[in-house]
């Protein structure tokens, strides 16, 4: 694919950025196409992004709705058709604020004041419409060949919002109409899945305007969080963890000394209590750390393996909050390691086995990521380079091949980001691994060493689900709220035909629950039909056992199996031990 460079140049784009170059293009003719249906706009910001492209523009008095898209999308396609070419050039600073400011955009001469004084402000012009840009574009509007308008949202004038609330309209793009085709369906695919949606045709969980972004758990949604706390704490049980509870408010004098004050102040609710500033956690660590700290320790006891399933906050802007995808309250299946310099390695090696036993279960692969120091960081030179260099030797002992995402790290250490992928090809950033040489060294942690010295330990903080919020936020979408029996809310309903078969509904009901199956009973006064369905395809319930004076004479269940819609006919006690089976192995 050719591009043209914005020194005028012309040369095959590389592959990894020709989606880059489509959707920057793409927004150039958006906007274009915005100019002749509305002549009085004005344009702030139009990037290409990682999923699409939007535009920032000023409309004045004219609103937008869904609605204006089709139009706004067939004259980007009258301009496609035209097959504009696209020319870049140059200006001199005086020049290009006479230009912008005769065009009347003045959000663009504002831009220009905010760039260096040496900066080359080059442009792209597509017939009637100019736009500053330092490029590449395709060479001609027609080599735009899949794009699609979305979505109309707000957006701040520079992300400040002390600043004009713009129109930004967002779309997609691609290569060709079949990528476009296959995202598009995608997406009506990722729509069926939402998790808001089945969330609440099941029951899970509820957001309200009382508690933005502080979810309530339902009694389904509870069921499902306690199945995988369950086999959290199984696996690390068998892994050698012990578990802690630490408390969800403590004074500032520890956020001070742990760094999160001078470092994460404005992501962090506080409040005074006796006159004193205390904060409530955003993360669990310090409070795993005065548990070390609490009594003194040898080699002996080291690596010493530490979860916690704690409750944080953090303060996210109300715009961002998404489900449980983005929320400011969730719960943290954290772990702190303390151990020694020798046994980072084998450490690491460890907890990569885990995170890997609990993707596999759920059937995620997954990518990793190794993020290095970042700007705003604590700590010397020297034990960033250390640490930063024992995740890099634990991941090539793994063989694990990994990608360098620099300056990504945590404040206080490098760390390894294990990125999952869903049943939609979707990504997901959960596990991390981060190697902490600070917090030990501001708490003053220490252990007495083999040869009676007093050494500092290193930490790993770790965790596997991440948020079990966003976790469960995640799987609904992966299993499309069909969840497999041992996690599913209700596992099991008994679908009794009619009320001469209720008594004997009755007894399977409670022979299952007595065996702490999560089972249910509908005994609405509904066809047997309608029951299945709603059974099936609302509650996604794995197994619906139908009850009818046949199953009455015999002493079975006819069961349904929701993923097969096949019905079977077995004894109670059969089918008990099945289920049993499935959820005591977590099959």
């Amino acid at each position: 694919m050719k591009v043209i460079y914005n020194d005028g140049h012309v040369d095959e784009c590389p592959a990894d950025e020709e989606l880059h170059v489509i959707r920057h293009t793409a927004a150039h003719i958006l906007a274009q196409a915005v100019k002749h249906l509305y002549p009085d706009a004005h344009f702030a910001y139009g990037p290409a992004t990682e999923k699409g492209f939007h535009y920032d523009i000023d409309l004045g008095d004219v609103k937008l709705s869904d609605e204006d898209l089709p139009a706004i999308e067939k004259e980007m396609q009258a301009i496609v058709k035209q097959n504009l070419p696209i020319k870049p050039y140059a200006l001199s600073r005086e020049e290009a604020v006479k230009l912008m400011t005769e065009k009347g955009e003045i959000y663009k001469v504002e831009h220009i004041a905010d760039l260096p004084e040496d900066a080359v402000l080059t442009f792209y012009q597509q017939g009637d419409y100019t736009d500053m840009c330092v490029g590449p574009h395709l060479c001609y509007t027609k080599a735009l060949k899949a794009f699609k308008l979305t979505a109309l949202s707000g957006a701040y004038w520079k992300n400040d919002k002390n600043n004009k609330m713009l129109t930004r309209i967002s779309g997609i793009a691609f290569r060709t109409k079949e990528e476009l085709e296959e995202y598009l369906k995608m997406m009506e695919e990722a729509e069926k899945r939402d998790h808001r949606k089945i969330g609440k045709e099941m029951g899970l969980f509820m957001l309200c305007d009382e508690g933005p972004g502080f979810p309530f758990f339902l009694p389904n949604g509870m069921a499902l969080k306690n199945a995988l706390i369950d086999y959290w704490r199984d696996i690390h049980t068998k892994a050698g963890y012990v578990e802690v509870s630490t408390p969800l408010i403590m004074n500032r004098h520890l956020w001070e000394t742990s760094g999160h004050w001078d470092h994460y102040k404005d992501n962090m609710y506080a409040t005074k209590i006796d006159g004193e500033d205390y904060c409530i956690k955003p993360m669990n660590c310090p409070g795993g750390v005065m548990v070390y700290r609490s009594q003194p320790h040898s080699y002996r006891e080291l690596p010493m393996r530490v979860g916690e399933l704690g409750i944080v906050h953090r303060h996210e802007l109300k715009g961002a909050l998404h489900g449980l995808f983005r929320v400011r309250c969730f719960t943290q299946d954290d772990a702190h390691i303390f151990m020694t310099r020798e046994q980072i390695p084998e450490e690491i090696a460890g907890v990569v086995h885990l995170i890997n036993q609990v993707y596999s279960k759920f059937g995620f692969d997954y990518f990793v990521e190794l993020s290095t120091r970042p700007e705003n960081s604590m700590g010397s030179d020297e034990d960033w380079e250390d640490a930063t260099n024992g995740l890099k030797t634990a991941l090539e002992r793994l063989g694990m091949d990994y990608i360098v995402n620099e300056g990504d790290g945590a404040f206080y250490g490098p760390k390894i980001d294990f990125h999952l992928r869903d049943s939609l090809g979707r990504t997901w950033q959960c596990g991390t691994i981060q190697l902490d040489f600070q917090m030990p060294l501001n708490f003053g942690l220490e252990y007495v060493a083999e040869d009676g010295t007093r050494k500092r330990p290193i930490m790993i903080h770790r965790v596997c689900f991440g948020s079990i919020e966003r976790f469960i936020g995640i799987l609904t979408e992966h299993f499309a709220g069909k969840f497999p029996t041992w996690l599913a809310p209700v596992q099991v309903k008994v679908l009794p035909v009619s009320d001469k078969s209720m008594d004997y509904a009755k007894e399977v009901y409670e022979a299952l629950r007595d065996q702490k199956v999560r089972v249910a009973l509908d005994d609405r006064n509904e066809k047997i039909g309608y029951k299945i369905r709603y059974a099936r395809q609302v509650d996604r319930v794995p197994y619906m056992l139908i009850i009818g004076e046949k199953e009455i004479a015999d002493r079975t269940v006819s069961v349904r199996d929701r993923d097969t819609d096949q019905t079977t006919v077995m004894s109670l006690d059969d089918f008990a031990a099945k289920v049993k089976d499935e959820i005591v192995n977590r099959k």
